[in-house]
């Protein structure tokens, strides 16, 4: 595997964080004309970061239904008059283009061409996009990935979250992962109680405490990172496995077993 984990891998020109909440990170993409949001929990910021830039918001992109990724949707709407893209399977406050797996949204302005996957587990109905930004490969991916972590199980099984990730962990190693939240030191010092003698772990955690030390998002992560790192990705590797049946003292006779097992632990751990 190639080294992935340097911090010049979380720069995307073009793409933003705009800050919401105590840690949510709606992503915007644009040109310097117009952008495109995906999950927009406020409007506030977002309107806030149009004016500042002069940016004209053309569409909004949504992963799932929950509060902190839909709230901004209608104020955004009556500002801007955006288009709105978003799970065909869940509740929104407003769709003109319900999406499923498979399904396309393309920008020929912004040079952002997207591919709809379907990844429940943390919704039942939740979507990602990966596609490329200026021939760059990306993912916004929700609740659903995150840096070193996975999104709690609200409304599907370990089996379909399982596999989502699975999904995800084909795409290409430098995929740049948008996740919708900064959990990333968190996430990471369970991480290190999971695979304790994991280096390229070690050397991402000092890298995204340095990061957060200096107020800069750990964001995005990459596909290789991980693979390498996020013990949800690495539920088939012996020493995850091994260290999911030591806290769950059971036996744990597959994947999705070892992975239910590192859910429950995650959960648990303070």
């Amino acid at each position: 595997m190639p080294n992935l984990l340097s911090s010049a891998a979380h720069e995307v020109p073009g793409i933003s964080a705009i800050h919401a909440f105590a840690d949510n990170y709606i992503w915007m993409v644009s040109n310097g004309r117009e952008a495109v949001v995906i999950d927009p929990g406020q409007a506030e910021p977002v309107l806030e970061a149009l004016a500042m830039h002069q940016l004209k918001l053309t569409a909004i992109l949504l992963t799932h239904h929950h509060q902190d990724h839909v709230g901004g949707v209608t104020e955004l709407i009556q500002a801007t008059n955006a288009g709105v893209y978003g799970p065909a399977g869940e509740k929104l406050p407003f769709c003109d283009v319900p999406l499923k797996e498979g399904d396309q949204v393309n920008d020929e302005a912004l040079h952002l061409k997207l591919t709809v996957l379907d990844v429940p587990g943390h919704t039942a109905g939740h979507i990602a996009f990966y596609g490329h930004f200026k021939n760059t490969p990306i993912l916004f991916c929700g609740d659903t990935l995150f840096a070193a972590g996975c999104g709690r199980l609200f409304e599907g099984t370990a089996a379909q979250m399982h596999a989502s990730l699975a999904k995800l962990a084909a795409l290409p190693w430098d995929t740049r992962v948008f996740c919708a939240h900064e959990y990333t030191l968190s996430n990471m010092r369970w991480a290190c109680e999971v695979e304790p003698g994991n280096k390229e772990l070690q050397h991402w955690q000092k890298t995204a405490t340095e990061q957060r030390s200096q107020g800069i998002p750990t964001l995005p992560s990459n596909i290789g990172q991980e693979l390498a790192c996020n013990p949800f990705m690495r539920a088939r590797h012996p020493d995850v496995a091994q260290a999911a049946v030591t806290w769950s003292q059971r036996e744990l006779t597959s994947p999705v077993e070892v992975f239910a097992a590192l859910r429950e632990w995650k959960n648990n751990f303070r």
